[in-house]
């Protein structure tokens, strides 16, 4: 068997490439990365193949023949957008499409498992009270980051519409775990606090998100896509651990055994205040395959790494 992995030296790509290996030594995995800032191949423990190439320039004769293609590789930091959005629109709509069309020619291909993020639906807030997106829901982004990753979700669709393309997307709530960028949101507030530095809040803090362990994820998406039955359908990854910005503050420098000093700066542009998922079809998914799934809870996390 052989998987091509977009973004895999990134810090998800990276886990689900680790994940793919421990359980599956044999598969052949080729690892496409332009190696940016967020793409470190020290993520990686096993040893697999590397084309170091921008996946807007990636061809099929590069990849060869391959039975998975698991698309990681994007744009996602929301301020970056906010600053300059061209960046989000090639790599996550022109790559996407690139890498489309790539496995579109790959006459082996059983799945293109496209990654793609609870922020495509929106604010929660906006919808109703005590409201969390199901798979039908409405795409409602309210970044160019989000924008560019419900774009892309759709030239998924749509060439399955038009040409009977394979997939399963996937759209996962917030992720943490080892090797993550200090650019994200739980290693910067880590950073600052440790380093006696104040942490920047956007407005009041309250902004409520849901967190998933990144190897729980890795899991899930491994089970999905080796399903035969989970093809050409979107499923909602969350783990129900939700907590305000604000919150995971406080529990970080509880955790270090820190005074912290927060700084709260003017809010995000378009912030969304909350984010939640139904994954209600996920959950069945499970129970129907006679599994129970579990998650590693973020406290116990901070307790075990920042300690």
């Amino acid at each position: 068997m052989r998987v091509v992995v977009t973004g895999g030296a990134g810090f998800i790509g990276s886990a689900f490439i680790n994940r793919l290996k421990d359980k599956f030594p044999d598969v052949d995995v080729l690892c496409v990365d332009k190696l940016t800032y967020a793409g470190n191949m020290d993520n990686i423990k096993h040893d697999v193949t590397l084309l170091q190439k921008d996946i807007c320039d990636v061809t099929a004769q590069d990849l060869g023949n391959y039975d998975y293609l698991v698309h990681f590789a994007a744009e996602s930091h929301v301020d970056n957008s906010i600053k300059d959005g061209r960046p989000f629109v090639r790599t996550n709509v022109e790559g996407t499409f690139n890498m489309i069309e790539c496995a579109r020619q790959n006459p082996k291909l059983d799945k293109f498992i496209h990654i793609s993020t609870d922020e495509v639906y929106g604010d929660m807030n906006d919808v109703g009270e005590n409201h969390s997106a199901t798979e039908e829901e409405s795409l409602k982004p309210s970044s160019y980051y989000s924008a560019t990753k419900a774009a892309s979700d759709m030239l998924v669709q749509g060439a399955h519409r038009t040409f009977g393309l394979p997939y399963l997307i996937t759209r996962t709530c917030n992720n943490y775990g080892e090797h993550q960028n200090p650019e994200k949101f739980l290693p910067k507030i880590y950073n600052c606090i440790k380093n006696d530095e104040p942490v920047p809040v956007y407005g009041d803090g309250m902004q409520i998100r849901e967190w998933i362990y990144v190897y729980d994820n890795a899991d899930v998406i491994l089970d999905l896509m080796f399903d035969e039955t989970a093809i050409n359908t979107v499923y909602n990854i969350g783990s129900g651990n939700q907590y305000t910005n604000i919150g995971l503050v406080n529990k970080i420098a509880q955790v270090l055994g820190k005074e912290v000093k927060i700084e709260f700066v003017p809010d995000r542009l378009g912030h969304d205040r909350e984010y939640s998922l139904n994954c209600n079809k996920l959950r069945q998914y499970y129970v129907d395959n006679d599994f129970n799934q579990s998650y590693d809870n973020i406290n116990d996390y901070l307790e075990r790494l920042y300690k």
